[in-house]
């Protein structure tokens, strides 16, 4: 059997680092640390403004930020950057909004780092889904409703992405739905076409755990129509509905 390296922050070049969804308060001890201890800090855009504040003056930054069907750093050219950046023998961050490892194309850039022969580790960040469940007061699994969660895109390389439409379709199914907002009205036809009820609620969560947060309830009915409202970032929570004791920034109900 062949010991594999474990790659510790302290001794890694670069350490990727989740941020969390936005506030400062969903960030973890450890990614904490390493802000302070970096050198450069290469962020997304997504990274939250109360994040970005932590980070020491004497550190540079390097923003390298995507938007969705927007302007981009192209990723071939965020992976020659942190190469090139890690060649100095300087401590790196690449900071990622929510969890790296979650739709954030972190392999991508470690195949980089390996090829080039610089050494990472990865701190995970809560991630999107699990921080919009908890602001509308629910659990992403539950005894006796749903004993799997799927985290699935909206779209993908290829343009609209497909899932096993017929499992989620399935009564009690629960869904995280990452970069759904373009793709609302295809999500909502393939799922009723395998079956799903109009009325199975849906919770859309925009800008997650900033000052201007909105949460909308939905029906997969209504699901279009509420998402052509969201303006921001948006995380598309199937099959779960805001609880009335939660507390909300703002909560637009849309009944079918």
């Amino acid at each position: 059997m062949t010991d594999l390296p474990i790659f510790a922050p302290s001794a890694a070049a670069v350490t990727f680092v989740g941020a969390g969804p936005g506030s400062a308060q969903h960030l973890t001890l450890g990614a904490y640390r390493a802000l302070q201890e970096a050198a450069v800090v290469i962020h997304d855009r997504l990274v939250g403004a109360e994040v970005l504040a932590l980070i020491p003056a004497r550190t540079r930054r390097i923003d390298v930020g995507k938007e969705g069907f927007g302007p981009a750093t192209a990723q071939s050219d965020i992976n020659a950057v942190l190469v090139a950046e890690a060649a100095t023998g300087a401590r790196i961050v690449r900071l990622k909004g929510g969890d790296c490892g979650i739709f954030g194309r972190l392999d991508e850039e470690m195949e980089a780092l390996e090829a080039a022969g610089i050494s990472f580790s990865i701190l995970p960040g809560l991630t999107t889904a699990s921080v919009a469940a908890a602001t509308i007061g629910q659990s992403l699994t539950r005894r006796g409703r749903n004993a799997s969660l799927r985290i699935v895109t909206g779209h993908d390389m290829e343009g609209f992405a497909e899932q096993d439409w017929r499992g989620l379709a399935r009564p009690g199914e629960v869904a995280a739905i990452y970069m759904g907002k373009k793709s609302a009205r295809f999500i909502q036809g393939r799922l009723m076409m395998h079956g799903a009820s109009p009325a199975t609620p849906v919770s859309l969560c925009e800008n997650v755990s900033r000052p201007d947060q909105r949460i909308l309830s939905a029906t997969l009915a209504t699901l279009p129509e509420v998402a052509s409202r969201l303006t921001g970032p948006a995380i598309i929570l199937y099959g779960l509905a805001p609880r009335q004791a939660a507390t909300l920034v703002e909560l637009n109900e849309v009944r079918a």
